[in-house]
């Protein structure tokens, strides 16, 4: 059993038997349960933040090669389209060869998933990813389940520039179902990896207060919230001239987009640094703030970021807007190479003024999954996030969408796949009880389609509650 699936495993296990088993458990630290995979790859991660341009470049070219060679080798689709671009993988001089593929996005996944393996998606070691999909069409993909130890190692390579470190303790809002302990608050801590989880769910004025009574209780830790979670505990701290507590050292905020006058509100609030990230389910493109400013430093050695312009061309004047396409390092089970993301971003340079990174600079990330909110009837709001589903919910669902025009009640509309099933319907309104906990009441309606933007892209909230509304994105982060 390797160290990764010791943390894979103690998340699965029951309650009650890691309440009996968490005294003796708790001694190692957290590091030992994340494993040596990650403690190799968070010391490369922090190594490699310091390599000049070159040494970026000729590592993206060596595993570009590796991966285009393995892709070749391996899967019926990508032979097919990298013979049909006449590119020979050893012949990969520098990333720029990649331009001779063509783009490829969520619908040829869709198309052509099967073929786009290297092996057997029943394979060990490999798991299969749900995804809303950002035209509101569910996505299943493989990867490695190697991927959580390397991703974790260079968010928390991220994070460390603004003083956090793997050892230290979490106050968590993020989507976790928390029940109520006996009297009634909404906490639960796991010993084993120290973090303290708070119900993102159940954010009413009455339990919001109760969190800060208890986080000041802690010791010294970091919010990892949703903005939406912290968008929210700031109003309410707003609201009730209440102060965040002295013992939260700093706020790790990600997984949705952050909002400029959000992250403002709470810097201000709070006199702390707001730290965000860009990243994706499809692990392509990883990108941490700088510990000076907002801007955005992309990792060269977890994926190759290409920017490109409305015509495909690469992105080259400062100032100038352009599509994220990522190629992936991390999935060799099916390969993503030259893939839309469907975000977008400002292209700020390549070698940052403050901090001296040789890194892509990207600012005003601005993502395909909107801030979208689920009101519930006193009032307090569920994101989106929240409430997407990772796992099979929406399995014979091709499309879905919630519509809400009365607090605490919503309509969830799916467009059905051939397989589909009352019992289906069925399975996801259990699912989503569950989740939403009885704070949203809602239906399952079968439709033909759901109307998309102008852009050709959905919501997966048709909110039609008046006065619910955010200020302008200013940068997203996905992971």
């Amino acid at each position: 059993m390797t160290a990764l699936s010791r943390k894979n495993l103690w998340e699965k296990t029951p309650a009650a038997v890691k309440r009996g088993l968490a005294g003796a458990l708790s001694v190692m630290p957290p590091t030992f349960w994340l494993g040596k995979a990650f403690r190799e790859q968070l010391a490369f991660a922090n190594d490699a933040a310091t390599w000049s341009a070159e040494q970026s470049r000729a590592y993206q070219t060596r595993q570009l090669r590796d991966i285009l060679k393995l892709a070749h080798d391996q899967s019926p689709y990508w032979r097919r389209v990298i013979d049909d671009a006449g590119l020979n993988p050893h012949d990969i001089a520098n990333p720029e060869y990649l331009r001779a593929l063509p783009l490829i996005d969520k619908q040829t996944l869709i198309d052509h998933g099967t073929d786009m393996l290297t092996r057997p998606a029943n394979s060990p070691g490999v798991d299969t990813v749900s995804t809303g999909g950002s035209s509101g069409v569910p996505l299943k993909f493989h990867i490695g389940s190697e991927r959580s130890a390397i991703e974790y190692a260079y968010l928390v390579a991220g994070w460390q520039r603004v003083g956090f470190q793997p050892d230290m303790p979490q106050i968590i809002l993020r989507g976790a179902i928390v029940a109520p302990d006996r009297t009634g608050l909404r906490y639960a801590y796991d010993p084993i990896l120290r973090r303290h989880q708070f119900s993102n769910f159940h954010m009413t004025d009455e339990n919001m207060a109760r969190y800060l009574d208890k986080m000041a209780t802690l010791g010294d830790c970091y919010l990892h919230v949703y903005p939406s979670s912290i968008a929210a505990l700031t109003r309410f701290m707003q609201r009730t001239g209440r102060t965040l507590p002295s013992n939260i050292r700093g706020i790790l905020a990600g997984s949705e987009i952050v909002y400029y006058e959000d992250r403002r509100a709470t810097e201000e609030l709070t006199g702390l640094r707001y730290f965000s990230w860009y990243g994706h389910s499809e692990k392509l493109v990883l990108a941490s703030a700088c510990e000076h400013d907002a801007a955005y430093h992309v990792w060269p050695t977890y994926g190759y970021c290409e920017l490109i312009d409305e015509d495909g061309e690469p992105v080259t004047t400062v100032g100038q807007r352009g599509e994220i396409v990522g190629t992936g390092f991390i999935n060799r089970v099916q390969p993503f190479i030259r893939y839309r993301t469907g975000d977008f971003a400002t292209y700020l340079g390549d070698r940052c003024r403050h901090c001296g990174r040789e890194q892509m600079l990207l600012g005003n990330i601005q993502g395909h999954r909107t801030q979208e909110m689920l009101i519930c009837a006193d009032g307090s709001e569920i994101s989106w996030t929240a409430v997407n589903m990772h796992d099979g919910t929406f399995d014979g669902v091709r499309q879905f969408q919630f519509l809400q025009q009365t607090p605490g009640k919503a309509t969830l509309h799916v467009v059905p796949a051939a397989d589909w099933t009352d019992a289906r319907a069925s399975a996801v309104k259990k699912s989503l009880d569950r989740k939403l906990a009885g704070r949203i009441v809602f239906e399952v309606a079968v439709c033909d389609e759901i109307e998309l933007t102008t852009r050709g892209k959905m919501t997966f909230v048709d909110q039609r509650i008046p006065d619910v509304a955010h200020s302008a994105p200013a940068a997203a982060s996905h992971t």
